[in-house]
């Protein structure tokens, strides 16, 4: 059979819809300034779909460090890898910045975030050691997980009993093995917007030996009282043995780090392949990353105005009735019962009437039966946004609930 037969004949569970959502359910163009307002399908929308958390992506000190940067050095400075000629002291700075932001010794840079973490935990495991890990951990992490030629366990998302019974388990492989274990969790998980339960743990290193890493993507910038993350939200920075941050949601730019004991890093940057055998991260990258770190650290006032929308939307909703789960995070999903039709009217119905555009996740993502509209709050947003938004969702549920969302609905608008 040609390897190429599935292109045709199976698409894959979203794929299969894609002639029938691609440009609007899927791939969808927004267009304009990165804000709380862009314009998708020729009208203005209110956007609750991007995770530029801190509004820092059009920040005119950052347009401007950005684009001196770019001015300066353009875009192929440095050539090469780190380890062959890419490294510049500016590399080095961002990485000795971040790694004092975090608590940590030392911080290495990452070219992509989801690409840092497949080769962190190839390079920090090996057939010996064991990983256990959270059901809902990202795909990065998933993925990472298969180049492991070791044992792995999934307990079920934050279930610490279970996760002690899989620690038991890891422990007997190892003390066969010679190996050790690695924990992983997220800080806040990007769906549900709970957070893991890093406290509990963290205190099961009192029965158990074991490393512990966080994949904190979208708590960087939001979480603690710094905006340091999730585990200085705990206070348990000097637990969380491995710490992991992209800049694509709070620093809205492209890239990571790994931060983590001075032994660690060095060993990590030696044998991170994906970092070894890929062009250094451009210049405008790096600079823009100061600057935006930098304003991370000085400017509170980005994520006290996060938190103020965070909280006044979530108050709204969940007066409303609405259902938004566990979150103890900016991230807020909106859960409601229902299949892919209701998912997709609704998802119609809040663009084309109400302007209001929003991440929509369905089974296979989520499981059958159910609908989660992903808001996602800004330091651009506004209260007025967030009372719309609240009022408009309110009318939604309604909608669903008194069965408006009929299939006679999705012959009439699904485009």
């Amino acid at each position: 059979m040609d390897v190429f037969n599935k292109c045709v004949v199976n698409l894959g569970p979203l794929g299969q819809y894609a002639k029938k959502t691609e440009g609007y359910y899927m791939f969808p163009k927004l267009e304009g300034e990165i804000s709380n307002y862009m314009m998708f399908e020729g009208k203005k929308r209110l956007v609750w779909s991007l995770n530029n958390y801190l509004g820092l992506a059009n920040q005119p000190e950052v347009r401007k460090a950005d684009a001196d940067a770019a001015a300066e050095w353009g875009m192929a400075y440095p050539m090469g890898a780190r380890m062959m000629s890419g490294q510049t002291k500016y590399h080095e700075q961002l990485e000795r910045e971040l790694a004092d932001f975090v608590g940590r010794e030392e911080s290495y840079l990452l070219n992509y975030g989801y690409q840092g973490m497949v080769s962190i935990i190839n390079a920090i495991v090996d057939r010996q050691d064991v990983i256990v890990y959270d059901s809902e951990a990202h795909a990065c992490i998933i993925d990472g997980m298969r180049l492991h030629f070791g044992k792995r366990f999934v307990y079920p998302h934050n279930n610490m009993q279970n996760l002690e019974k899989e620690l038991e388990r890891a422990t007997k492989i190892v003390d066969k093995t010679g190996g050790g274990i690695l924990v992983i969790t997220e800080g806040v998980y990007g769906m549900s917007g709970d957070l893991g339960k890093l406290d509990e743990i963290v205190a099961l290193k009192k029965k158990f030996e074991f490393r512990l890493f966080i994949d904190d993507a979208h708590g960087f910038g939001t979480m603690g009282p710094t905006g340091a993350g999730t585990d200085e939200h705990f206070g348990l920075q000097d637990e969380v043995d491995l710490y992991f941050g992209t800049f694509a949601k709070s620093m809205a730019g492209i890239g990571g780090f790994i931060a983590a004991k001075k032994e660690v890093i060095n060993y990590l940057k030696y044998n991170m392949r994906s970092q070894i055998f890929a062009k250094s991260l451009p210049m405008p990258m790096v600079i823009g990353a100061l600057k935006r770190l930098e304003l991370l650290r000085t400017r509170p006032e980005f994520k006290d105005k996060l938190w103020t929308i965070v909280n006044a939307l979530q108050k709204g909703l969940t007066e409303n009735g609405l259902n938004i789960g566990n979150t103890n995070s900016p991230v807020t999903p909106v859960i409601l019962n229902g299949g892919v039709a209701e998912a997709t009217q609704i998802t119609y119905d809040l663009r084309e009437n109400y302007d209001i555009f929003c991440s929509i996740v369905v089974y296979p993502v989520i499981p059958k039966g159910m609908i989660l509209l992903r808001l996602i709050p800004t330091a651009v947003h506004t209260l007025e946004d967030v009372d719309y938004t609240v009022k408009t969702f309110a009318t939604i549920k309604r909608k669903l609930e008194n069965n408006e969302y009929s299939s006679e609905f999705l012959e009439k608008t699904v485009i």
